[in-house]
C-alpha cells in the first residue's frame, strides 16, 4: 500500500511517515501542493495524509481537484489539521475528505484510521502491484495514473494475476478461468505478449514461469 503524506510542518510529517512506514506502508512525503502534484503525475497512491495549511495550493484546494478528476476521486483522504472548529471539520468532510484528525492527535489513532479507510478501499475491489491499477468494479486499468484500456479477456487475464502477485499460474488455469472452453494456449499466448505492450514498462512484471504458465512478479 503506498500513502502520501502532504505536510508543510518538518516535525508532524516525520511522526506521520514513521508511524505509517512502521505500519508497514510504502510511505511518501511531501512539503507543499506543488511537489504533490508532480508526484501524482508517476504515481497515484492508495491513501493520502493530507494538512489544510500549505503552501501553494492549500490542503481544502487540493482535495477539491482530487475529488473533481475520475482517476483520483475514489482515493481516500484523511485530513490532519490545526483547525479544529466544528465548520472546519464540516467544511473538510463536504469537500470529500474521507476523514478528519485534528492536531494534536495520537499515533495509535492515526494508524487505526489508515487501516479503517484502507479496509474499506479493499472492499471496492481495487488491486494495485507497483504502479498498475485495476479497479474490478469499474473495470478501469491505470499505469502510473493514466488509464490504458484493454480488452474483456485482457482485463480478466491482468485481474487474475494481480490479484496473487508472485504466485505461478499454469496455463490450463488461466485459460479455463479467462476463457472457459473456447480457447487453446495460443490465444492464451497472444493475449499475454498484447497485455505487456499495454502495461507499457511495466509489462516485464508479467513473468513466463517455465513449463508452469506466467506469473506477476517484480523480481527477476
Amino acid at each position: 500500500m503506498l500513502i502520501y503524506i502532504v505536510e508543510d510542518d518538518d516535525n508532524i510529517r516525520e511522526l506521520e511517515a514513521f508511524a505509517m512506514r512502521n505500519s508497514g506502508y510504502d510511505t511518501r512525503c511531501f512539503a507543499s501542493s506543488k511537489e504533490f502534484y508532480q508526484a501524482m503525475t508517476k504515481a497515484v497512491p492508495d491513501l493520502i495524509l493530507l494538512d489544510i495549511m500549505l503552501p501553494g495550493d492549500d490542503g481544502l484546494a487540493i482535495l477539491s481537484k482530487l475529488r473533481d478528476d475520475p482517476v483520483t476521486e475514489k482515493i481516500p483522504v484523511i485530513i490532519i489539521s490545526a483547525k479544529t472548529t466544528e465548520l472546519d471539520r464540516v467544511k473538510g468532510l463536504d469537500l470529500g475528505a474521507d476523514d478528519y484528525l485534528c492536531k494534536p492527535f495520537g499515533v495509535m489513532e492515526l494508524v487505526s484510521r489508515v487501516k479503517a479507510r484502507l479496509r474499506g478501499k479493499n472492499q471496492s475491489h481495487e488491486y494495485r502491484y507497483a504502479e498498475i491499477l485495476l479497479n474490478e468494479d469499474t473495470r478501469k486499468v491505470f499505469i502510473s495514473g493514466k488509464q490504458t484500456e484493454l480488452t474483456y479477456k485482457e482485463f480478466e487475464l491482468l485481474k487474475t494475476l494481480i490479484k496473487s502477485p508472485g504466485k505461478a499460474f499454469a496455463r490450463d488455469y488461466l485459460i479455463d478461468t479467462v476463457w472457459g472452453l473456447e480457447s487453446t494456449g495460443r490465444t492464451l499466448d497472444v493475449h499475454i505478449r498484447t497485455l505487456r505492450g499495454k502495461l507499457s514498462e511495466y509489462g516485464r512484471y508479467i513473468k513466463t514461469v517455465r513449463n508452469v504458465g506466467y506469473k506477476l512478479d517484480k523480481d527477476k
